[in-house]
């Protein structure tokens, strides 16, 4: 995928500034029209001890013990009550970046069993990349130290099947449709054909995503010190399960 040129300096010092402050002035601005917002002289309770993974080996096991919760219907749905909503007024400190697809069918704090703080989502159909997008990601692991990030396909993904349709037919696909299927295009697998190829492709693109995130420098450079892993995942529909992928 062919990218402008961009600086890769971290977020630091005035910009890191600046992105803090529009996120709070979002938040202030959005909360005089949220339902039941707390008073403006009210102060948060007491921070109510919970354990955030700190490593990228723990927030892959936290993730794996969510998913398996979820696809034995024994969810716990962590983190709603009304004192952890007061404690994160005063800020976020989420243990992974998912990159997941639109699809409606795999919200990750759902099919992960995480609530409220827990998890930083970045949603594209077939988790295509762009600058928004690898914005997002870089944000999470640069100014949150967030140590995992995880690339989540799924099953029977619509964004990959229109892209392999596409690229079989020679269709042109609508509007802004056709920038997804070009960039899930170089993950097509040619050797396989039918539902398998729909499926294969799900897989390498998965992987090409993934590789392209741990190439990007300023992760890179975290990967390389131990302190932030990037891997690729796939949501089975059938089976509800998440496992990663190489």
């Amino acid at each position: 995928m062919k990218q402008r040129p961009r600086t890769n300096t971290p977020l630091g010092g005035s910009r890191r500034t600046l992105l803090r402050a529009a996120v709070a002035g979002g938040a202030l601005a959005s909360g005089t029209l949220a339902l039941g917002t707390a008073p403006a002289s009210a102060s948060p309770r007491p921070a109510v001890p919970r354990h955030r993974p700190g490593t990228p080996a723990q927030a892959l096991r936290e993730l794996d013990a969510g998913n398996r919760r979820w696809r034995s219907l024994c969810q716990r749905h962590p983190h709603e009550t009304a004192a952890i909503r007061e404690t994160l007024i005063s800020g976020q400190h989420p243990f992974a970046v998912i990159l997941g697809c639109i699809d409606s069918r795999v919200p990750p704090e759902l099919v992960l069993d995480q609530g409220l703080g827990d998890l930083m989502t970045v949603r594209s159909a077939g988790e295509v990349l762009d600058e928004a997008v690898l914005g997002s990601v870089a944000y999470g692991v640069l100014d949150l130290d967030i140590p995992l990030v995880m690339v989540l396909g799924h099953q029977f993904c619509g964004a990959v099947t229109a892209a392999v349709r596409a690229d079989e037919t020679g269709e042109e696909l609508p509007a802004h449709i056709q920038y997804i299927a070009d960039r899930i295009r170089p993950a097509i697998d040619h050797s396989q054909h039918g539902p398998a190829r729909v499926d294969s492709t799900i897989t390498r693109n998965v992987g090409l995503v993934a590789d392209h995130l741990r190439r990007e420098p300023d992760l890179a450079a975290r990967i390389a010190a131990g302190k932030l892993a990037v891997v690729g995942a796939r949501y089975e529909l059938t089976s509800q399960r998440v496992h990663t992928v190489a």
